[in-house]
Parts: C-alpha cells; structure tokens; sequence
C-alpha cells in the first residue's frame, strides 16, 4: 500500500502470511482524521470534562459543537541573549490586528508614523477593555512591538503616547539599540544582561551610564568592560529589580490555566498555535499539548493554555474557526499538559484505488468479489505489522530530511543543523524560494521577508537570527526560539531513524521468533509497579518459546534505555559510533534538550477493527460512516513517549476501503 509520492521508504515486514491487496491513502486530507485518546479512554472530541473545584459551572463549556463545513481547506518567544541570558519575546510575536482589530491596529500604526516624524504629547485611545486578561495582554502586545510608547489604563480604556525616556535614549545609542533596551527591560528576566553596541567614547559612556542610573538605577546596575580591543556598556537586571507590586496579582494571573480540544484541518500543530498565542496575545510557549499531530489531516486534541480565562478564550472561537481550527470543551484546568499524557489515537483512513495484487482482467463485479475475500482475510488473519515510525516522523522533503537535522543538533553543531533545515527542494515555490536566498545569502532579515506567513517554524527562526547573527551563537538562539516540543523533535526523528534501521537488522539476521538478549516486559499488568520491568530472554527461554516475537520491545536511543544483550547490542553500539556519537551523552544543554530514550514494541497489530468495502461514485470524493467490528491488540508509540489506543477505519469504494482501528500503547519512557 502507498502513502504518496512524497512518502519515505521504510524496510517492508508484514508478519502475516495472506495475499493481501494494493491501495493507496492520504489523496485527501479529510481521509484521514486523527483523534487522541485521553488517559481515561475517551477520546477527546466526545470526552466530557469534570471542571476543577475551584471553577464554576459557567466557566465549563463541554458540550461546544464547531461550526464545520467538511470540506477541505487548501513559540514566537526568541531566545535573545543580551550578553547574557533573557527571553524576549520578539517585535513579531503578538498580531496586534489580531489583538486590537484592524481598524486600531491601522490607526495605531499611523499614531506611530506622525510620532516618528513629529514628536508630539498627543494620545491615542485603543478603545476600552473589560476583562483584565485582555487589557494586560494588550499592554503586553503593544510594549513590544513598539517600545517606544507608553500604555497607561484609564479603566477600562487603555491609552498610548510617546514614552519620554525612550526619546532621550534614542538620541543617545541607535534608534534599534533604544528599541532593544526597553524590551529587555519590560522582559523583567532576573539576573539577565543587555549589552550596547561598541562605544570607545569615555564622555559618551559617561552620558549613557548617568541616563540609565538615573531613569532605571532602582532596575538595572551598568558597567563598561573591554572585549578585544573594543569598550561597550553592560546592563544587568538586579535580582530585586522586578517591581513588588507586581508579584501577587501577575503571579495568580499566570497561574490561570485553560483546558479545550483542538480541531484543525490541514495545519501544523506549531502553525496552529502560533496563531492562537498571538491572536491572545501570550507566547506559543504558553500553550502545552499531549503529542503533536499531522498537519494533512483532520485531527483532535486536547490543549492547555497559561495566562488565559476560559471566557476570553471563548469569544475568540469564531476567529479561529476561520483559521481552520475549531476550540471546544473550554474549561479551567489545574496544571498543563505533558507531552505523552495519552493513551493513544483513533485513526479513520480511506483506502482508495484498491486493486489485487497483479494485472487482471477479471470484470469490475469480480474485481469486487475478490477484493472483499482479499479485505476480509487481511483484517481477520492480521498478525501485525512492524511497528516502524512513519514518513511523517522524516518529513516528505526529499533533500534534507528531519534525522539528518537531529543528528546535527545531537552533535551540537548548530551552524550545520540550520543550513539543513533551511536546505531548499528543487522547487520555485514561495517556501524554497525563502529558503534558498538564506542559503545562497546568509541574510535572515531578507529571507524572513521572503518566507511565507504560514511557515511558522522557519519565521521564528530568521526572527531569532536575524536579531543575534547566523554563526554559532545566533543558531543556537534560532533553536531556542521554537518552543521545547519542537526542538526534540529532530533529535527524536533521528533516535526513531535508528529505531527503523535496528528493527530491519533484528528481523533480518535473528528472524521471527524471541531470542536470547532479546529484551521484553517482564510483567504487563502488575498492581505493585506502575511501569512494568524491562526482561532479557534466556536461553532457556528461547528454547521453551516462552516469549514470541509480539513480546519483543527495541530501544530508542537514549541515555536511560537498556539495549538488548545480543548481537543487536553491538549493532545498536556500531550505528552509532559511525554517526559520530559514540559515547554521546543524548542531551544538548544549550538547547536544554534530554533524550532519555524509550523501549517500543517490534510489532504492532490494530484492536477495535473495523471496516467496509464500497462502490465509489463517479467523481465522489466524500466519505460515509462505516460499521463492523474486529477486536485485536496492538502496540504503538508516539513521539517517541507513550502512545496509546489507536483506532482505524477503512472504507472501500469500487476500489475504496474505508477502515477504523484502535492500537493500545504500551510502549514506555525510561
């Protein structure tokens, strides 16, 4: 069966022995739908949610429907080291016509055109604002993509005018330079530095250092120091420095957390949330989610949300809804979400183009006798598949794929891991266009203009770079401006491409049966342990074929895994070595990245099986509800954690297979 032409290749290894039959998936993104399966079961689109205690019936929206048609539509937080180490968010990250509406938005910009031309005492009203989650993220949005002005609340209207203390710093260091400063110090970050540019007049210095101890000596402390032959002023934020008045109330704001599941079609989960966090004006890092889902899908999860109220959430579901994502179960929850706090997915797949296996010229009638014998001995007689990771765990672009880029980053050479991620395809689209002046000009401000607004990984990217350069520092800051989940994602797309690689080698020299060194669970379900224990097979018990091949689990390199006490121990020992990572310890620190590894299942095999076979109409490209019932068990993983149940569903149409299946997970984290 194939996925598309862009689809990666892995090692072929079906563990059944029927004749089976061909099709392909994915021609449409409404053929496959994806929903997570929560840790009690449910899975999240139907879930029903109990609200906290400490919230009330009104904030506990669970019964929310998206206003769907079903037809398909065609973390901005940088990492800025100021000398030393603060995050600032960048002047991109908030959508202020998201945030203000278009007609603000357009009239603040003018505001700050005259500013720029005339200076003048003159304010601009952004209108009032009721909920004080609003107004503080408004204050928020504003303050930085225009540090230069002022924002003051006459509650409940917010008012803006020219900072004064801006202006002064501005004739006194560069206009970027004044814009930097105000930022790092609304950024608050204790113990964090700025550093101004080169400056080796002694008078000028002196200037500077009284202006800045005189407007922010109860915030800051300034001194001049000398780096290869040239004098700049440094600027650290004193551990006292964040106002007190500050602390009860924001800390309490930043302790409110928003539960609700995530409808998107066709969206990257990053993409998605870059655009929610700037349409609430908080950080993409604010949002947390259980495992990140395709993008050419329909899928479902669940999400939290920091810093903002379920009512504020609330009113901008419809905006969202026009973005391709539906927001519904809004609730207060207590805590975020970790990454594999799931049981697993449910997948609904269509089928199509189903056809035996060789040329026929049986009539169309036959042709569909024959395939529903062929469906139903597949379904009935499956004894799993290998449980390789899929194409999308690479990406489909066929110059540099998403391992290659991991294992750079496992090296920690961040130069080479960008110039891979930026390596362009052979294609004039917008994207790789972008892509190519970067490589070709090593200049991020000029490719972020070229780089299309949907490709949100990459325009954080050249944000972060070019703000702090393109050699070995500004890259390392290019990968802190993505958020956590989508920095471990290349690493682990290189520990999964070693995990493919292994599974090929086992079947391939140690056949279809537990051997001695194999490792596997030692206990499945025991009440004294939460996770069960990883076993290594004896002699004796390959002999007595106490374990088959369905027990066997392979690790995922990590520096925590147990590796298998046979010739696969060594071969995992000599792959990586011949990548350059013998004796890697799987953490970067400067990306703050650990792999601690995990143990997966050799095979899986699909549980909840359900399916059926179905004439297509001429020129039909929708899907009906499918019944039936098959029951199996499967093992999965996901994102290199636990995964879950995994449902499918195929639907067959004269050559159209429409199939549900459920895949519970067990793989574990160690």
């Amino acid at each position: 069966m194939k996925q598309d032409s862009d689809a990666t290749t892995v090692p072929l290894c079906f563990i059944s022995n029927h004749e089976g039959f061909l099709g392909s998936i994915k021609n449409f993104i409404k053929d496959f739908v994806v929903t997570e399966i929560d840790t009690s079961g449910q899975r999240v689109n139907t879930a029903t949610h109990t609200p906290d205690s400490a919230s009330s019936d009104e904030n506990n929206e669970t019964g929310a429907e998206c206003k769907w048609n079903n037809h398909s539509s065609q973390d901005n937080d940088v990492a800025a080291d100021c000398g030393l180490d603060v995050t600032i968010p960048s002047p991109g990250s908030f959508d202020l016509s998201v945030i203000l509406g278009q007609s603000v938005s357009e009239e603040l910009e003018q505001f700050v055109l005259t500013l720029k031309e005339k200076p003048t005492k003159q304010e601009l009203s952004l209108g009032s604002f009721t909920d004080k989650h609003h107004r503080a993220n408004v204050h928020r949005a504003v303050r930085h993509r225009f540090p230069f002005l002022m924002t003051v609340t006459i509650q409940p209207e917010i008012r803006v005018r020219e900072d004064p203390d801006y202006r002064e710093l501005s004739q006194l260091v560069t206009e970027d330079e004044a814009e930097d400063f105000f930022r790092f110090i609304d950024a608050k970050v204790r113990g964090s530095s700025y550093t101004f540019g080169p400056d080796d007049d002694k008078d000028h210095r002196t200037v500077v250092h009284h202006f800045l101890s005189r407007r922010f000596g109860k915030l800051v402390e300034t001194k001049s120091f000398t780096d290869q032959g040239t004098t700049a002023i440094s600027v650290r934020l004193r551990e006292q420095g964040r106002p007190k008045k500050r602390s009860a109330e924001e800390r309490k704001e930043e302790e409110v957390y928003t539960g609700f599941t995530l409808r998107k079609e066709n969206l990257e989960t990053l993409e998605a949330i870059s655009y929610m966090a700037a349409s609430l004006g908080v950080l993409p890092s604010d949002f947390t989610y259980a495992g990140i889902k395709d993008k050419r899908a329909i899928t479902f999860q669940s999400m939290v949300v920091k810093k903002v109220s379920t009512q504020r959430l609330k009113e901008k579901t419809a905006e969202f809804e026009r973005r391709g994502m539906c927001v519904t179960q809004i609730r207060s929850v207590s805590e975020p979400l970790r990454l594999g706090r799931l049981q697993g997915n449910h997948f609904d797949l269509v089928v199509r183009d189903l056809r035996p296996h060789g040329d026929t010229h049986s009539s169309a009638a036959d042709t569909h006798t024959r395939l529903a014998a062929l469906v139903k001995e597949a379904v009935e007689n499956a004894r799993g598949f290998v449980n390789y990771y899929g194409p999308q765990r690479f990406g489909s672009v066929k110059s540099v794929q998403s391992d290659r880029v991991g294992l750079a980053l496992l090296k920690e050479d961040m130069v080479s891991a960008v110039r891979l991620f930026f390596t362009p395809e052979d294609l004039s689209d917008p994207v790789n266009n972008a892509k190519r002046h970067f490589i070709q000009t090593d200049n991020a401000k000029e490719s972020l203009a070229l780089m299309p607004l949907s490709k949100a990984r990459e325009r954080l990217m050249l944000r972060a770079m070019n703000r702090y350069g393109t050699g070995p520092d500004g890259c390392t800051q290019g990968w802190l401006s993505l958020p956590h989940s989508m920095r471990v994602f290349y690493p682990h797309a290189y520990c999964s491409r070693v995990w493919n690689e292994a599974v090929a080698h086992r079947l391939s020299t140690l056949g279809h049966r537990a051997r001695r060194g194999d490792l596997v669970w030692l206990q499945e379900d025991s009440a004294e342990s939460s996770l069960p224990q990883i076993h290594v097979v004896t002699d004796q018990e390959e002999q007595e074929e106490v374990y088959t091949l369905g027990h066997v689990l392979m690790p995922m390199p990590g520096n925590t895994v147990k590796y298998p006490e046979n010739a696969m121990g060594a071969w995992y020992q000599e792959r990586l070595s011949r990548d350059g990572l013998d004796g890697c310890r799987f953490r970067v620190s400067n990306l703050k990245l650990n792999l601690p590894g995990c143990h997966r299942p050799l095979l899986a095999s699909p549980r909840n099986l359900s399916y059926q076979l179905q004439r297509a109409a001429c020129g039909e490209a929708g899907v009906e509800e499918t019944t039936g019932n098959s029951s199996r068990n499967s093992d999965r993983q996901l994102n290199g954690t636990t995964a879950g149940e995994a449902n499918s569903h195929f639907k067959l149409r004269p050559g159209l297979l429409l199939l549900r299946h459920h895949l519970p997970q067990r793989d574990h984290e160690v």
